[in-house]
């Protein structure tokens, strides 16, 4: 076979003289009838070991996609080689009949070519002098367009509504550039061609593309049916069929943390993946920054609080931090230079939770007199919602577009409220719930159970269970697990047995469970712009990095601002 190089066309291929025609067709069948192509002698045996693939199916595939790629010669050389043509003639006759503008003779073809579906040839004859329509009024043969239009057109009984909306093309004070926004002919009739293409059967015309859509499938096919995926598609090969291996998922206990004097509650990393902070019953939490090497060093250490730091909120840009002191306050820092920047609290009762407000202008705070309460940058309350709206132990929510807060509203049931419609839904739960995490697409909840569950509900429509997680230990402690990895398809959690466990997202098969720390792991987070990175928090006062092997940052045996570089181990 000849490369995109070869200058000798094949004998049998049909000389025309468009371009445009000779980037889209080949062939040299004589029939005038466009019906599948027949078999010619072994031609029509199967191949590939499971005998389901046609050969001149095939050998037209791979011409075509020859073609498509830029390399004609060699696609001629494949049709006349395997005497299995591309097109039939007649198909290669309608296609340049098309690009010649010849739209009657074209729709004589077509009725040729025999299909069955009437409504089929309708819309291709429709399609076909649509263009023709256009192209005259282009000229400024109005008359001869408005009979094409009434004599041709609307004879099909087809689109209606596309018809009135050609009609007033005529009255249009410029008509020039009706046929495409290249305002070219040539490419307009091509265009047309694609169209015609994806409308008529495959097996008379294939469709562009064809041989690139099915390794896209084949490819992808493979991609959701492994379990450990989590690398970037541009790390798939056509060489090989791909398997990322359990080595895919952070396992390796990469940096232990160790600046916290007490037991390590919560943590969460930054939107942008750079800085991670954790809180703990030291009354402190502290941010932690993540250089391009992925090692962690430590920023700030937040004080001020009195009581212990139960749960941390970056702002949207990560510019600044919340943090919310047990049923105390909750403050607001500056990321950069660790200031405090304000203090929210209401006279006679204390803060549970908080979180922003995706415009990063107001926040929301969780109150224990069952009250959500929402404050601008300044402290004045601009809104709130009373009642039965958010338990002693809370977590809080808001949706991206800031219509929707989610809480915990009762021991066994999740609120969501809508701000615009001032409706509420509900999670109803058997069991009490210790906490939860919003999907980033915002369309599913994470939910920690007490009987030592995790469900996964989807919010779309009305809330649905689709999954649940089981493993791992709670007897007594918050435990909180997350999403993550690539299109958070996993899901992480802490458990009391001192492990962090893993589980694939739409399966619910346990993957790991990872040894290292020596007390309850009450918290992860997974880094929203690394699917090899996962944090761990712990009553063991430590924060622990876990990653990949062969991804491993250079190891030191050294103590520096409270972390600790591990050498690969566990």
């Amino acid at each position: 076979m000849g490369g995109v190089e070869d200058e000798e066309p094949a004998s049998k291929r049909m000389k025309l003289a468009s371009t445009e025609f000779r980037a889209l067709s080949n062939g040299s069948s004589k029939d005038l009838m466009a019906r599948p192509l027949p078999s010619e002698g072994d031609n029509g045996k199967v191949i590939g070991s499971r005998g389901v693939i046609k050969r001149d199916e095939f050998v037209r595939i791979i011409a075509n996609a020859l073609y498509s790629l830029g390399y004609k010669n060699s696609s001629a050389r494949l049709e006349e080689e395997s005497g299995i043509p591309l097109r039939s003639s007649s198909v290669n006759i309608f296609m340049q009949q098309i690009l010649d503008g010849n739209w009657d003779e074209s729709i004589k073809t077509l009725h040729k070519f025999g299909l069955s579906n009437e409504n089929m040839v309708k819309s291709a004859c429709f399609l076909i002098l649509e263009q023709k329509y256009l192209e005259l009024l282009e000229i400024d043969k109005v008359m001869e367009a408005l009979k094409t239009l009434r004599t041709e057109i609307a004879p099909l009984s087809i689109n209606i509504d596309r018809i009135h909306e050609l009609s007033s093309f005529v009255m249009s004070p410029s008509r020039s550039g009706l046929i495409g926004e290249e305002n070219s002919r040539g490419k307009s009739r091509t265009k047309l061609l694609e169209e015609l293409q994806k409308l008529l059967p495959p097996a008379i015309m294939i469709p562009e593309n064809r041989l690139e859509d099915l390794v896209e499938q084949a490819l992808l096919l493979q991609r959701d049916s492994c379990v450990y995926h989590n690398a970037s598609d541009q790390e798939m090969s056509l060489y090989m069929d791909h398997d990322c291996g359990k080595h895919k998922i952070p396992s390796q206990t990469f940096q232990v943390l160790q600046a916290h004097s007490d037991e390590v509650w919560f943590l969460q990393f930054s939107h942008n993946g750079k800085f991670l902070a954790s809180s703990s019953s030291d009354l402190s939490a502290i941010i932690w920054e993540v250089n391009s090497y992925g090692k962690f060093s430590l920023k700030h250490k937040l004080s001020g609080h009195q009581k212990p730091v139960s749960l941390i909120s970056w702002s949207p840009d990560d510019n600044q931090l919340l943090t919310c002191g047990v049923e105390e306050v909750i403050r607001r820092w500056d990321v950069s230079t660790g200031k405090c920047l304000h203090v929210y609290e209401k006279a006679g009762f204390g803060m549970l939770s908080c979180g922003w407000f995706p415009d990063g202008k107001s926040i929301l705070a969780g109150i224990n007199d069952k009250s959500i309460s929402m404050w601008d940058l300044d402290g004045r309350e601009l809104d709130s919602w009373k009642g039965q709206r958010i338990s002693k132990i809370s977590d809080l929510e808001i949706s991206d577009d800031g219509k929707n807060i989610i809480t915990i509203c009762r021991e066994t049931a999740i609120l969501l409220l809508d701000r615009e419609t001032k409706t509420d839904r509900w999670i109803e739960e058997d069991q009490a719930i210790t906490s939860f995490q919003l999907s980033k697409d915002n369309k599913f909840l994470l939910v920690n159970l007490l009987n030592q569950e995790i469900h996964l509900w989807s919010l779309v429509g009305e809330p649905n269970l689709v999954c649940k997680y089981t493993g791992h230990k709670r007897a007594r402690f918050v435990i909180r697990s997350c999403f993550g990895g690539l299109e958070e398809a996993f899901i992480a959690s802490g458990s009391e047995d001192s492990r962090v466990y893993i589980w694939h997202r739409g399966s619910g098969e346990l993957i790991k469970a990872l040894a290292g720390h020596s007390g309850s792991v009450n918290c992860v987070s997974w880094n929203p712009t690394n699917p090899h990175m996962l944090a761990s928090a712990s009553d063991d006062h430590t924060v622990r990095i876990w990653g990949v092997k062969g991804l491993n940052v250079e190891s030191k045996n050294a103590y520096s601002n409270g972390v600790h570089y591990c050498n690969g181990g566990a």
